[in-house]
């Protein structure tokens, strides 16, 4: 009789994604503060999509129109050089949203893959990581970038692949810790028990099962890497393209925060980073309480 060679399946993929997509949901629509993240988080993507259509930046500075109170036709006054600050508003968060979500995703991509399999393979590869990982976080970041900085000329990309690497090392310790503890249930002992491959079970078995934990830290790492581009924006150390970093850069090394008119251009972005940080906050508190049974009330 021909041997079975079906490969073994110990859940059903679809279904761990509905539970993890109901999940998330449950998070959203139960949690007063998530939905308030939500919807704030939302509204920010959306406002930075259609902003350069419906609201597109001045590129000509107008001297007649200088420090303008608000009005109809703009709404939050307009700036040192005449531009209109609702629309450098609107503009300012596209750079530092897209920049959160690539550092996010290639640090959580490291540390997922690099935490995975130094648990599940373990000996000399764990040891070293692990070694690795606690010199790698003894490391101070920002003075780092600054540093890195005086030798390469960092753009959005360089930079976000910078960050990546950065912030692989905390991402590892948490993910190897949550791998080891599911490393003892019976449905991972069952796959090595089948002589599976590593790869099927990191990316069959494991990863599946800590897509919460997953979800968690991914908006960790995005407000962590917005801390960093507009600390580094406002030293300077960044090209100066358009976002609130930028806005509020400028308002210090050209002296308009010594101006009683301008302080709609510099409470602007500084209300819009910490909306854009707290509802990243918010969201994460949510899925945290869903995917922690232990913080569940």
């Amino acid at each position: 009789m021909e041997k079975d060679k079906t490969p073994y399946v110990t859940i059903s993929q679809s279904s761990r994604l509905k539970k993890l997509f109901s999940q998330i949901k449950y998070a959203v629509f139960h949690d007063t503060s998530g939905m308030i993240g939500f919807i704030i988080l939302a509204s920010i993507i959306i406002l930075s999509i259609v902003a350069p259509v419906v609201f597109p930046l001045d590129k000509v500075s107008n001297p007649a129109k200088v420090f303008q109170a608000p009005s109809a036709s703009h709404i939050l006054g307009t700036d040192q050089l005449g531009r209109d600050i609702w629309a450098q508003i609107a503009n300012g968060g596209r750079e530092l949203l897209v920049m959160a979500f690539i550092t996010a995703s290639l640090g959580m991509f490291l540390g997922v893959m690099l935490g995975s399999f130094s648990a599940i393979i373990g000996g000399r590869l764990d040891g070293g990581l692990l070694f690795l990982a606690d010199v790698w976080l003894s490391i101070p970041r920002l003075p780092l970038l600054v540093v890195i900085s005086a030798f390469i000329r960092l753009d959005n990309l360089k930079l976000a692949l910078l960050l990546a690497v950065l912030s692989w090392a905390g991402i590892y310790r948490t993910i190897r810790s949550e791998v080891l503890s599911l490393r003892e249930r019976d449905f991972i002992e069952a796959t090595f028990m089948q002589n599976l491959s590593k790869s099927h079970i990191v990316f069959k078995e494991i990863t599946p099962n800590i897509m919460g934990f997953i979800a968690v830290n991914f908006t960790l790492l995005m407000r962590g890497s917005i801390y960093s581009q507009v600390g580094l924006v406002f030293l300077g150390i960044l090209p100066l393209n358009q976002n609130w970093g930028v806005m509020i850069n400028q308002a210090w090394t050209q002296g308009v925060i010594y101006s009683s008119k301008s302080i709609l251009y510099i409470i602007s972005p500084t209300i819009m980073i910490c909306l854009l940080i707290i509802s990243l906050v918010w969201i994460g508190k949510a899925l945290e309480n869903v995917f922690n049974p232990s913080l569940r009330k």
